[in-house]
């Protein structure tokens, strides 16, 4: 008999492990946030779980929130003999954690203690680490502390972005649900607790997070440039204008004019940190199409020592 399966998740990261729980048990209800205004157009979206889970014919649920009894009844009249949690957006009350009697198991991309908490992929390359990895851990009421039952390791590369490592780890994930998920329900598997030691906190990224400050490390900054691509996105003001940065690479040897300052050379465009310089490969003016720093020096040269800073232009009085 296959394993009844409730799984929980909304972006496109969980969208291989949706895949993975179909092929080794009976995937009898998915749960994704509810539809929200996006694009120019402010129109409805589903999240990627959702729609993918409709194209494979699963029953799909949308509650603005799982606090509420109805939606601990529905999961009783589903009778699932585990949760599967990857990315769902919400954090589960006991009410959930406790539906299934093979508990609430959770994806998280991180290799848990470290990282624990809503942004671990764009923190673990903020904080320069080498490596991370996926964790198949069973949820309790504390932010990421349960029990693990498997982990995955990758190493990290030096130009990743957070969109790029979350694909992969996502992959990474979904090989390890379908690995081992059928032997946790089996009784295989021994879930072992955390260590206390190690342990670091992953908030939300804010907006705000996405602003550039020059006057720190080269190294510093290419860090946050990936981190925060493709969400909130690497942005300062050049002359006055918005600019997003997508991709950079670092140049250890060419020493800075000074934070912020523009060396335009040919078609590349260069810029200052605290110590040495980075190349921004690819920009965005605001509301234009992303290119590369050739095509964007060819239709706005900046002047001989502008600088890009992390904040508009004071408005004159």
């Amino acid at each position: 008999m296959s394993p009844r399966i409730v799984f929980l998740g909304s972006p496109e990261a969980a969208v291989p492990s949706l895949r993975a729980a179909v092929r080794i048990g009976d995937v009898v209800a998915v749960f994704s946030q509810p539809d929200r205004p996006a694009g120019r157009g402010r129109r409805p979206c589903s999240p990627p779980v959702a729609v993918a889970a409709r194209e494979m014919g699963l029953p799909v649920h949308q509650p603005p929130g799982v606090r509420r009894p109805e939606v601990r009844a529905l999961l009783d009249t589903l009778r699932p003999h585990v949760l599967l949690v990857v990315a769902y957006g919400r954090i589960l009350p006991p009410s959930i954690l406790d539906a299934a009697p093979h508990g609430c198991l959770n994806v998280h991309f991180s290799l848990l203690p470290r990282h624990r908490g809503a942004a671990p992929v764009a923190h673990a390359i903020l904080a320069g680490d080498e490596r991370t990895g996926v964790t198949l851990m069973r949820l309790e009421e504390g932010l990421d502390t349960g029990p693990v039952l498997a982990q995955r390791e990758t190493a990290i590369g030096p130009e990743e972005t957070t969109g790029e490592l979350t694909a992969r780890l996502a992959v990474l994930g979904a090989e390890m649900v379908e690995s081992e998920l059928p032997r946790w329900l089996a009784g295989a598997v021994e879930a072992r607790p955390q260590p206390a030691e190690g342990a670091t906190l992953a908030p939300p990224l804010d907006k705000c997070d996405g602003a550039i400050s020059w006057d720190r490390p080269a190294r510093e900054v290419h860090r946050r440039i990936r981190a925060v691509t493709p969400w909130p996105g690497a942005f300062g003001y050049l002359e006055g204008k918005r600019i997003i940065v997508h991709r950079a690479r670092l140049l250890p040897h060419v020493a800075s004019p000074g934070p912020g300052v523009v060396l335009v050379q040919g078609r590349r465009f260069v810029v200052g940190a605290a110590d040495t310089c980075l190349e921004l490969l690819e920009v965005q003016r605001e509301g234009g199409k992303r290119v590369d720093a050739g095509c964007f020096l060819a239709g706005c040269c900046p002047e001989p020592g502008a600088r890009v800073c992390p904040e508009p232009p004071a408005r004159g009085g």
